[in-house]
């Protein structure tokens, strides 16, 4: 069997997932065909992952493939294909989607999932993702695509609508979330045995319901905290409990990344808000340049150190292909399309978050029903801007990026219409090569 990698230079996620299918005795004897565009990176992904399977008792087989030209041998044969890509990585690009908006005195976050800095994201990778569909059709047709880029919802909906590529999109964000909650509001008692239903979007997917193990709903409890959390000045996550407050309901994704998806929270005439909430802004920026540095300490630990032991993580990946190899039951919160109106009041062409049962036929979709009407609300005005930026991405037509950018509701809600167009002309211009001529 083999397992493909593409964006293998990301090295630590590549050595906790690749190291996740050595631990799996159906998964550990695989090819695992590594592939990215700098060589550099993907030599020291290689280097770790041998010492790992050296350490594992040497099963399997490690494959590089460096470069454009080799993609297709990377990818031909394969069984599953993870991505991890980022196109046109910290430097320059996310650099560019923070800087160019901040001029206008638009200001992110994390500008990865939604946003100006989501938008352009998007639409850098699609055209990318696009080759990669090409290649996997002709030399891996039958292979599943588990997509860890963001933004999620447009990636794996491109990928879901417009190629024949069988593609779930997996993130973190829905593993930890009532525990996390739980946790910080200091009722971990409750967290064993608990019973969990989310749905929604991708970082916007909805805690519906959550019970301790006897099937008590939690939620009283929980609501009885909020207010002396959110007046606490030390406490971080208070978007995702205003939430709570105002809409009913926890979310899947930080506070820092909830604060840009809407209209409510980082708005320069109530500066204010920013202290208030406890708003990170430009933490993308800083996460990134200590992640780097990090990784370069800890690469020259582990050359004069040796690989650490690596015990199987939370990861999705490696337990979605022991499920399908072993025809196994497994669930997860995947990102796939709306098809059968899984979600009854979300369009069907868009990307949602739902519980799926994975097994020997792949992954199966589970029907949810409607949402409360507030939440599916909060996630078109996620969702409208998702869709128009896949419709650039695939038309090629400027003035569907500049409808996307009208409709996100942070933007929106901070600039005019002209000022807008005026700033994505600029990123356009900024981000040059990275991004096909629209007209």
């Amino acid at each position: 069997m083999k397992i493909t990698f593409m964006g293998a230079g990301s090295t630590v996620f590549a050595r906790n997932v690749i190291g996740d299918c050595m631990c799996a005795e159906s998964l550990r004897d695989s090819v695992f065909a590594l592939y990215d565009i700098d060589g550099e990176r993907l030599e020291e992904s290689r280097a770790i992952l041998e010492a790992m399977r050296e350490a594992k008792g040497g099963y399997g087989k490690i494959e590089c493939y460096l470069g454009v030209e080799n993609r297709k041998d990377a990818l031909r044969g394969a069984t599953f294909v993870i991505n991890a890509i980022q196109v046109g990585l910290y430097d320059p690009c996310t650099i560019i989607d923070f800087e160019v908006p901040k001029k206008y005195g638009l200001r992110q976050t994390i500008a990865d999932t939604l946003g100006i800095g989501g938008i352009m994201r998007a639409l850098r990778t699609i055209p990318v993702l696009e080759d990669f569909a090409r290649d996997m059709e002709e030399v891996c047709p039958d292979a599943l695509f588990l997509n860890y880029t963001n933004p999620m919802a447009m990636l794996s909906g491109y990928m879901q609508r417009y190629t024949g590529v069988k593609t779930v999109g997996l993130c973190h964000s829905v593993q930890g979330c009532s525990w996390g909650l739980l946790h910080e509001l200091g009722l971990d008692e409750y967290a064993k045995g608990r019973k969990e239903l989310i749905a929604g979007i991708n970082h916007m997917g909805w805690l519906l319901k959550i019970q301790d193990k006897n099937g008590n709903d939690l939620y009283p409890l929980i609501k009885t905290k909020v207010d002396e959390k959110l007046a606490d000045p030390n406490f971080h996550d208070k978007v995702r409990l205003d939430y709570i407050k105002n809409f009913g309901y926890y979310c899947t994704e930080s506070s820092e990344h909830n604060a840009e998806y809407n209209m409510f929270y980082i708005k320069s005439k109530y500066p204010e808000l920013i202290e208030r909430f406890n708003i990170p802004l430009d933490e993308y920026p800083r996460r990134c340049v200590n992640q780097i540095e990090g990784w370069k300490k800890e690469y020259k630990e582990l050359l004069t150190s040796g690989v650490k032991e690596h015990n199987r993580s939370g990861e999705y990946a490696s337990h979605i292909m022991e499920a399908v190899v072993e025809s196994k039951h497994y669930q997860i919160g995947g990102n796939v399309l709306n098809t059968g109106n899984l979600i009854t009041n979300l369009p069907a062409d868009a990307c949602v978050e739902v519980p799926c049962l994975v097994n020997g036929y792949g992954v199966q979709p589970c029907h949810v029903g409607p949402l409360p009407v507030q939440l599916a609300a909060m996630n078109m005005t996620n969702i409208n801007p998702q869709l128009i930026t896949i419709e650039a991405a695939v038309t090629r037509k400027k003035e569907h990026i500049y409808q996307a950018a009208m409709l996100d509701p942070h933007t929106g809600s901070e600039l005019d219409i002209d000022t807008i167009k005026k700033m994505v002309d600029d990123l356009i211009e900024a981000h040059g090569d990275f991004l096909p001529k629209y007209h």
